[in-house]
């Protein structure tokens, strides 16, 4: 009887502690957040620029730029779990703007992909999306022409402190 009931108490308990654990450790953080590093400017080939903004859960990466005044010194890092194929749009952004995907390491970066003087879109069902062709963990939002006025190209470094 004791053995049954020892049996019984380890089926019942032992799932219960499996998943506990497996909540515990794998969602500690809210679906699509990460605990942002602290970054607060970046570096591209010697010169130094403040980050405007910091996107590290999906609420904030969703609403990015849009109906935001974008000026020549804004930016905008968009930071994600994992390294996949993010894609972006335009909406409600009132102007121009870069896109760099990223592949950082510790505060190291390399430009995988990117677009350039890409326009804004008013009509949410005509927007583009643009896709990258190599996956990246971090996103670098800056106004159109930042690329090419800093040399940017994919392969590029960039050091965020």
């Amino acid at each position: 009887m004791n053995r049954l009931r020892l049996a019984l108490t380890v089926l019942l308990i032992l799932p219960l502690v499996i998943i506990a654990a497996y909540v515990f450790v794998f969602q500690s953080t809210p679906s699509g957040s990460v605990t942002p590093p602290q970054y607060t400017r970046f570096e591209v080939d010697g010169k130094t620029y403040a980050l405007t903004y910091i996107a590290a859960n999906e609420t904030e990466r969703a609403k990015g730029l849009m109906d935001k005044r974008v000026t020549n010194t804004t930016t905008e890092l968009f930071i994600f779990p994992t390294f996949d194929y993010y894609p972006f749009w335009m909406y409600h952004v009132n102007s121009s703007l870069d896109i760099m995907w990223l592949n950082v390491t510790g505060s190291v970066g390399r430009v995988v992909y990117m677009v350039q003087s890409v326009p804004g879109c008013s009509v949410q069902l005509l927007c583009v999306n643009y896709q990258p062709t190599a996956k990246a963990n971090m996103v670098l939002e800056a106004k159109g022409g930042f690329a090419r006025s800093n040399s940017i190209v994919v392969g590029s470094e960039i050091i965020f402190e």
